[in-house]
C-alpha cells in the first residue's frame, strides 16, 4: 500500500504530520481564550474612559471642504496637517500622475538593490537646497526617519539630550540607540544646562527637541538652545514636521523663523504634511552623517523605496515654495484670526501664532462630545485624549489651512460658540 502511494505521489501514512493531540489542542484554545479577554477588557476600559477613537470615514478628495460617509452635504474640515493646502492642489496632483505614468507603481525594491530613480535623488537634492544643508535621505516616513538616526549617529559612549515632550517617533528612535540618556523639562533652558553639565564626559552630545510641538503648538526655545549647545560643545536635532513649508519667512521651518539656520546641524521632517500630505520623510544635514545613514540606517536599509506618485507629488510642493513664499505667508493672517474670535469668545486656546490651535476642555469624554456636536454643525474636528496628551489635558486640536477663507474660519468660531454654550463651556 505504501509504495502504491508513493508511485501515485501521494505521502506514505507512516510519514504524515502527526495531529495535535486533543490536550495540546484544547491548551492552544485555552491560549487564545485568555489573550481575547485580556484584549476586550483593554478596549473596555478605553471606551469607558471616554478615550475611545474612532475613525471618521471621508468619501472626498482632501481639503478645506470633505465629504464625510453619514454626514449631509459639504464638511469643513479644520484637523488635516494640510497646511499650505497642496493635499490636492492641482499641480501636485498633476505631478503625481506624470510620474505613476513615466516611472510605475512602485520599486518593489529596497534604494541599494534596485529602488533608487532619478526622481529620488532630485527630490533629496531640492530637500536639501530647501533647508540649506549639505545633503538630504529620504524614507518612507519621518518616524522611519527618526528610527533611524540616532543608533546610527550615537554610540555607548555618546549622551542624547531630549524634551520631555517629543514627539513618540523620537521618543522611540533614541530607545533604539545606547547613547547615556537625558530628559530635560519641557523647554526648560536652566534644566538643559544642568543636563549638558551632567554628560560632560560623553564623546558626542545631542540636544534633540521638537522645533514645534505637535500637541499644543509651542515652539521650542532654538536661540537658547543652540546657545546652551555651543557653550558646552553639543550638536542640535529638530524634527520639523509641524513647521517645515509655513514657518519662518520663506518657509523654511522654525529654524529659518528664530534665526538659527546655520546653527542647527540636523533636521528630520515630512512630505506627509505641508508638503503636499501624501507620506514620506527625511532627514537633511551634514553629508558625512547622510553617507553613513545610507549604510546603517535600518528602516531605510529595510524598507521599500517611496513610490514614484509620492515622490511627484512631494517634488512639485517643493518647487512651488522654492518659487515663491506667498502660500507660506499666507497661513499666518488666517491663524491669527482663528485665535482672536476664539479668545473673545472665551475659550483658552494653547500655544501662539502657530496654526495648531489646541482648545482647551481638560476632560475626555467633553472633547469627544463637542467634537461629534461640531460635525452635526458642519465642522471636522477632533478630540484628543489620553494617551495621545496628557491626562486633564483633553483638547478638540484645529489646524488652520492657507485654503481656509474667511468665511470658513469665520463659520468655525461660530460652531464652536454654539457648542461650547450647550456644554456650559462659554456663556
Amino acid at each position: 500500500m505504501c509504495e502504491t502511494r508513493l508511485r501515485d505521489n501521494w505521502p506514505c501514512e507512516t510519514n504524515w504530520p502527526r495531529l495535535p493531540s486533543t490536550t495540546t489542542s484544547n491548551r492552544g484554545y485555552a491560549a487564545i481564550a485568555e489573550a481575547r479577554s485580556v484584549l476586550e477588557h483593554e478596549l473596555e476600559t478605553i471606551r469607558t474612559g471616554g478615550t475611545w477613537k474612532g475613525e471618521r470615514i471621508i468619501t472626498s478628495k482632501q481639503g478645506p471642504h470633505i465629504n464625510v460617509d453619514g454626514s449631509r452635504g459639504d464638511i469643513l474640515n479644520f484637523c488635516a496637517n494640510n497646511y499650505l493646502g497642496l493635499s490636492s492642489h492641482p499641480q501636485v496632483v498633476e505631478a503625481g500622475i506624470e510620474a505613476l505614468q513615466k516611472y510605475g507603481a512602485g520599486l518593489s525594491s529596497v534604494r541599494f538593490i534596485c529602488g533608487t530613480q532619478d526622481i529620488h535623488k532630485d527630490l533629496e537634492q531640492k530637500l536639501a537646497q530647501f533647508h540649506e544643508r549639505e545633503d538630504c535621505i529620504l524614507y518612507a516616513s519621518c518616524f522611519d526617519a527618526n528610527a533611524g538616526l540616532f543608533e546610527v549617529l550615537l554610540g555607548p559612549d555618546d549622551a542624547v539630550l531630549s524634551d520631555e515632550l517629543n514627539h513618540a517617533s523620537i521618543i522611540d528612535g533614541i530607545r533604539l540607540c545606547r547613547a547615556k540618556r537625558f530628559r530635560y523639562k519641557h523647554m526648560d533652558l536652566n534644566d538643559l544646562e544642568t543636563q549638558l553639565k551632567e554628560s560632560q564626559s560623553s564623546r558626542l552630545r545631542l540636544v534633540v527637541t521638537d522645533g514645534v510641538f505637535s500637541m499644543d503648538g509651542d515652539m521650542a526655545p532654538l536661540k537658547g538652545i543652540c546657545d546652551l549647545a555651543e557653550q558646552y560643545g553639543a550638536m542640535v536635532f529638530i524634527d520639523e514636521c509641524h513647521a517645515t513649508g509655513f514657518m519662518g519667512p520663506r518657509g523654511r521651518g522654525t529654524d529659518e523663523l528664530l534665526g538659527v539656520m546655520d546653527r542647527v546641524h540636523i533636521v528630520n521632517s515630512t512630505l506627509g504634511k505641508a508638503l503636499g500630505g501624501a507620506a514620506g520623510g527625511y532627514t537633511v544635514g551634514p553629508k558625512p552623517l547622510i553617507d553613513l545613514l545610507r549604510q546603517r540606517s535600518r528602516p531605510y536599509l529595510f524598507s521599500n523605496s517611496l513610490p514614484p506618485p509620492v515622490v511627484g507629488c512631494a517634488t512639485r510642493a517643493v518647487e512651488l515654495l522654492l518659487a515663491s513664499n506667498e502660500i507660506a505667508q499666507s497661513v499666518g493672517d488666517k491663524t491669527m484670526r482663528f485665535r482672536n474670535k476664539m479668545t473673545e469668545a472665551g475659550f483658552t486656546i494653547s500655544g501662539s501664532d502657530h496654526p495648531i490651535c489646541p482648545v482647551m476642555l481638560g476632560d475626555a469624554r467633553l472633547a469627544s462630545l463637542m467634537a461629534d456636536d461640531m460635525l452635526k454643525l458642519g465642522v471636522y474636528v477632533i478630540g484628543f485624549s489620553y494617551p495621545v496628551v496628557p491626562k486633564g489635558k483633553a483638547r478638540i486640536r484645529v489646524q488652520i489651512s492657507a485654503a481656509h477663507t474667511d468665511q470658513d474660519i469665520d463659520h468655525a468660531v461660530d460652531a464652536f460658540i454654539q457648542t461650547g454654550r450647550k456644554h456650559g463651556v462659554v456663556s
